[in-house]
């Protein structure tokens, strides 16, 4: 499911609500997320799960094409653990 399609969903979902104002909604909660992980913090939604920033440390690579060694600076990237009750969801548990 891509945004739009979510924005879509819930705008069904809700007909006394504006498809604007459900887009700005879904835009507001994405925004959020983004910004709290952009500061290093974590996001649980429960139930769900949770998103956290991982650090990964700088390491030497090589380049597949070349074979040359290249420098992999350290970088942050998203990180998403499920929660129990998605996971007992997705495996036919609940």
């Amino acid at each position: 499911m891509i945004r739009s399609e979510l924005i879509q969903k819930i705008a069904d979902d809700n007909p006394h609500l504006y498809q604007r104002d459900v887009e700005r909604i879904v835009n507001t909660i994405f925004d959020e997320i983004t910004g709290a992980m952009s500061k290093g913090d974590r996001v649980e939604l429960r139930g769900f799960g949770a998103f956290s920033v991982k650090k990964r440390d700088a390491r030497v690579g090589r380049n597949p094409r070349t074979g040359e060694t290249v420098h992999v600076e350290e970088k942050h990237v998203p990180f998403f653990k499920t929660g129990k009750l998605l996971r007992d969801r997705l495996n036919g548990k609940a």
